[in-house]
């Protein structure tokens, strides 16, 4: 990966990061607030969600390996 390359990845991890730091407090407010408890789940469950894609975004691009032959046999 390229300099340039790893740049624009660690953008849109930062962005990630920010949106489910972003859902987490909105979870917390919304629910302090009193609001329904499905609206409380969908932001914990959006939190979860970008956790999950800022997880496989690093995994797909910092520490993938591109050839199939330097793999680790499962």
């Amino acid at each position: 990966m390229t300099e340039r390359q790893s740049s624009e990845v660690e953008k849109v991890l930062l962005h990630i990061s920010e949106a489910r730091t972003r859902a987490r407090r909105a979870a917390q407010l919304v629910e302090k607030d009193g609001a329904e408890p499905h609206i409380v789940e969908a932001l914990r469950a959006a939190e979860q969600q970008l956790a999950d894609l800022h997880r496989k975004v690093s995994q797909g691009t910092y520490y993938a390996v591109a050839d199939s032959s330097l793999r680790l046999a499962v």
